[in-house]
């Protein structure tokens, strides 16, 4: 990323939009602006995680959720705010669970859209854990939908995707989606 650029593009912007970046507020702002981009942008992509044999799954359904993220709409810059449950069968494989976070902070760390975002979480659980039978779940809170727009404050966005198992099985399905609803996927206080 091209910082000095951002910072002048955006002392740019607050002249256009009739502001004086030379006052005592604003003579910062663009420079925080653009460090808040480059660090956006800049989300490790190292895991710091590893998954460990397990011969003694017995099948298991493992549900990771909770996991809050923001992300950055690509059609109006403007922020979302994503709650991620991602489940899996283990392959003989437990994945460490601080991967779970780490997986949604990363694929959260770009201009997104919560469809594809679903996807790459899900994709990159299986990766990581060498599972093809993954399923997550995403409820979105889009600014570009609660304060432009049609300014709906409590609208939520949510999107499901399965594979292997968890799409084919009714039951394990059914199980995931239990550890999905609305008490274990809360809203932000």
């Amino acid at each position: 990323m091209d910082s000095a650029r951002v910072t002048e593009l955006t002392r740019e912007l607050l002249l256009a939009l009739g502001q004086d970046p030379d006052r005592e507020g604003l003579r910062d702002t663009p420079l925080r602006v653009a460090q808040w981009w480059r660090d956006f942008f800049s989300q490790s992509s190292a895991t710091n995680s590893a998954s460990f044999a397990e011969t003694d799954l017995g099948g298991q359904l493992i549900v990771v959720g909770n996991m809050s993220v923001w992300s950055l709409c690509e059609h109006h810059l403007l922020p979302m705010h994503l709650e991620v449950c991602v489940g899996y069968v283990p392959n003989g494989r437990v994945l460490g669970l601080s991967k779970f976070g780490r997986i949604a902070r990363q694929c959260a760390s770009r201009l997104q859209v919560q469809e594809r975002f679903t996807s790459q979480v899900l994709r990159a659980v299986s990766e990581a854990t060498g599972s093809e039978h993954v399923a997550a779940v995403v409820r979105g809170e889009h600014l570009c939908m609660s304060m432009r727009g049609v300014r709906m404050e409590s609208a939520q966005t949510t999107t499901v995707l399965s594979q292997g198992r968890l799409e084919t099985d009714p039951t394990l399905s059914q199980r995931f989606l239990a550890f999905t609803g609305p008490s274990t996927m809360g809203r932000r206080q």
